[in-house]
């Protein structure tokens, strides 16, 4: 089978979409598919994958992506390939899956991070006259219209929420796809050493309570209500925490939030790592407080590797957290006493360990390989509809 994935970014620094992108296609190319990667991105093919990279240019973001898309559409011409699949909405894809969630949901989930009613009516004016964002509006509903054939593949059930709620996409043309990683191979020796390596490293103790956030967008993710969730506990006199916050995003504001809370010795910004899953064992718990993730291969790597997490209704991936089984999953990334309610109880050593080894037990569930063969399956399903039609 011959497969055109096409995304306009395929660098895994610059976020989840792009890193389970490259997961995705190096599992096809495992499963004798002839991968062609159609991207922006210039990054040499390999014997398993051959990469098109497309030259753009121009002043602004809105003017290269929307010259991306045209260009894209040209390689993909009816015939050159069994499937095409985007990450990204052409015309005449087979399979579109929106990694980063839908347009208009991720406009909605961004004003809410506005406190003020007046600040939201500002941001929705400057939305309208924000190009990039209209054309991108634009060009996804051109390729979930009524009468276009695409198929959607969601990675969470609350994608397809936001397909039907945003679109009224006929039930017909969305599958349920769950989002995968790949989960490395571990032993507990490793994890021992990961944990007592990088808790001396950071000067934190072996017994220590430490949260884990990752994130690169700070905002978005929720870490400045991490960061208040850990002062609050501190006010109570509820457990003694640490956190550790790894990604690229700029930590100036909310490390001076830290200070003016009088918890900046709690907290730690790591800046961005290789080493995550090694960071994963010497943590205790994950907390990510989103306003909004379609599936966030965080949690899933999380609570793969062992360590329970807390997360918001807002990501896709508290689809798989059974209550007081897994972690927890609060309403939202404003909800703080929720937040802080579920951290104390994951403070007991007991019901924390339990929890982390029910995570582990989703291993298989949560794999990219899962996550590959469930693809074929629509793709196979692409193809005999077209050859019966």
């Amino acid at each position: 089978m011959k497969v055109a994935v096409v995304i306009q970014s395929i660098e895994p620094r610059r976020g989840g979409a792009e890193t389970s992108t490259v997961q995705f296609v190096h599992h096809l190319a495992r499963r004798d598919c002839e991968v062609h990667v159609i991207t922006s991105s210039r990054v040499p093919s390999s014997p398993a994958i051959t990469v098109h990279t497309v030259a753009v240019q121009g002043p602004t973001r809105n003017a290269r992506g929307s010259q991306f898309l045209r260009q894209a559409e040209a390689r993909v011409r009816p015939g050159d390939f069994d499937i095409v699949h985007s990450m990204v909405p052409i015309a005449g894809c087979d399979v579109y899956q929106p990694r980063g969630g839908t347009v208009p949901e991720s406009v909605e989930r961004n004003l809410a991070m506005i406190p003020s009613r007046l600040g939201r009516q500002a941001k929705r004016i400057g939305n309208r006259l924000n190009l990039k964002q209209q054309s991108q509006l634009r060009r996804e509903a051109q390729v979930l219209h009524r009468c276009s054939p695409t198929l959607v593949a969601a990675v969470s059930q609350y994608v397809v929420d936001q397909v039907r709620r945003h679109y009224r996409l006929d039930e017909s043309r969305i599958r349920l796809v769950f989002n995968g990683v790949d989960v490395p191979e571990t032993t507990d020796e490793l994890r021992q050493h990961d944990r007592r390596e990088l808790r001396e490293q950071f000067g934190l103790g072996q017994d220590e309570l430490v949260l884990l956030m990752v994130a690169h967008n700070f905002r978005l993710k929720g870490v400045g209500r991490g960061i208040e969730a850990v002062a609050e506990l501190a006010r109570r006199n509820g457990p003694s925490v640490s956190v550790l916050i790894v990604g690229r995003d700029s930590p100036a504001r909310f490390r001076r939030l830290a200070e003016r809370l009088g918890i900046a010795e709690k907290i730690t910004f790591v800046g961005p790592s290789e080493r995550v899953w090694a960071l994963y064992h010497a943590a205790d718990v994950l907390i990510h407080p989103t306003y909004y993730d379609p599936c966030s291969r965080v949690v899933l790597e999380a609570l793969a590797s062992g360590l329970p997490a807390i997360t918001t209704r807002h990501n896709g991936a508290a689809e798989v957290i059974e209550e007081g089984v897994h972690g927890y999953v609060i309403d939202s990334a404003d909800a703080a006493d929720q937040l802080v309610d579920r951290i104390v109880r994951l403070a007991d050593d007991e019901h924390r360990r339990a929890c982390g080894r029910s995570g582990q037990q989703l291993r298989g569930r949560l794999g990219m390989g899962r996550h590959a063969d469930e693809m074929l399956v629509v793709y196979d399903e692409i193809i005999r509809g077209r050859t019966a039609r």
